[in-house]
This record gives C-alpha cells, structure tokens and sequence, in this order.
C-alpha cells in the first residue's frame, strides 16, 4: 500500500512540475474599445503591428509556417500559446525577445526588436494582454517629421521585413538613405495606400490608419527631407 501510495505521489508530482512549464492556454476576450495614451497599451495600435511585422510573416509564425506551433497573426492566435495576462516575464512571447542566438525571437539575422518596443508588449501582457481597438492615439498628421514620425512608423510597421542582413526583396526602411529612394519613385505612398499596381504594406495586416497615411503623404511632398 505504501508502495502506491508513493507511485501516486510522484504522478501528481510530476504533473503540478509539468503544468509551471505549460501556462493554461488563454481563453481569447471580444474587441474592447478604448485604450491608449493614460489609458494604456492599444493592442490594435501598438501591439499587433509589432507581431505582423517582425513575427507573423513567411517562413516564421505565420499561418502557413506556423514555426513551433506558434501562429502570431492576430490577437486570438497571439494569445493562445506562451502568453500569461497579468505576467509577461512569465510569458513566453516576451522572454525569447531577450534571449540570445538562435533562442532569440525574431532570430538572426533577422532585425531584433528596439527595447521600447519590447517594453510595449511587457507592458501590454502585464496590463491584462486585452483586445483593446479603436484607441485614441496620439497621431498629429500635421506632424511629419522622418525622425520623430515616419521613421517610427517605418519601424513598428515595416522594418520586420524590410532591415537587417537580408532584407525582404533588398529593400531596407531603417534608415533614411533607404526609405527616401522609395518615396520619390511613388512606390513608398502606392504601397500604403494599397493602390493598384503596388503592393500592399504592411504586407497581410491592415492598411496604415488615415493619419499615418497623411503624414507619410505630407512628408513625401515637402521633399522627403531627412528632419
């Protein structure tokens, strides 16, 4: 009996060690609306891009890769594996940002994420990891600078694919040098607005909002200056 007894204590045991290395899978909430500036992170507007651009593309955690059974495509595939709302250092979508080599996440040489936007995502899963949309943003389209806005929007939006050693169809928009040639051919502006002939950016996520797209478009025709 007490041998039993014993083989059904090191079972229990050994399923409690399992289940702290496997979070219980996250039940998706509805859209919340609302969000952003004092009232915290904006899934749709801060976060989402980041996954689509530097995660949910070809080859790696889209769809049809589905690299380690992760799709991170949007928010209900976001949440269902490695994420643990109210947690992110106990998250696994947020600790592979910080690992090194071929652990980290996006891995070389694909480019690594800035420490604010990893600080966007902490704090968005410590917040409750919710489906927030239609947030209040601080998006001034009489703001157009390269430095203060369009190279933020290049980076959260599109430097995933295109930076880094090998960038998607040779085209680098982490620098200036390499999104000024694209704004003056009209392939910077065709792209975004997802005009006919162009092809679609942010690739497979959801076209820039109006006043992002207006501050790309007065940037472009004040020169493209490097301000």
């Amino acid at each position: 009996m007490k041998k039993v007894t014993a083989i059904l204590i090191g079972l229990i045991t050994i399923g409690v060690l399992s289940c702290k290395h496997e979070p219980a899978a996250v039940i998706p909430q509805g859209p919340v609306s609302g969000g952003g500036g004092n009232n915290g992170v904006c899934f749709e507007a801060d976060v989402l891009p980041l996954f689509q651009s530097y995660c949910a593309k070809s080859g790696c955690h889209n769809a049809v890769s589905q690299q380690g059974d992760y799709i991170l495509d949007n928010y209900a595939n976001i949440v269902r594996k490695g994420l643990v709302p109210g947690n992110a250092t106990n998250s696994k979508v947020y600790k592979v940002l910080f690992e090194n080599g071929n652990d980290k996440m996006p891995p070389p040489p694909n480019a690594d994420l800035t420490p604010a936007q990893k600080a966007i995502i902490g704090q968005w899963i410590n917040e409750g990891a919710k489906n927030t949309v239609n947030c209040s943003t601080a998006c001034d389209s009489n703001q157009f600078k390269y430095s203060a806005n369009i190279s933020v929007i290049m980076q959260n939006h599109c430097t995933g694919c295109h930076s880094g050693a090998t960038p998607s169809a040779n085209i680098d928009l982490s620098t200036w040098p390499g999104v000024k040639p694209l704004a003056v051919n009209g392939r910077l502006y065709g792209s975004v607005t997802h005009a006919n002939g162009y092809s679609a950016m942010p690739k497979n996520a959801a076209k820039l909002s109006d006043c992002k797209i207006a501050q790309v478009r007065k940037w472009i025709a004040s020169g493209s200056p490097n301000n």
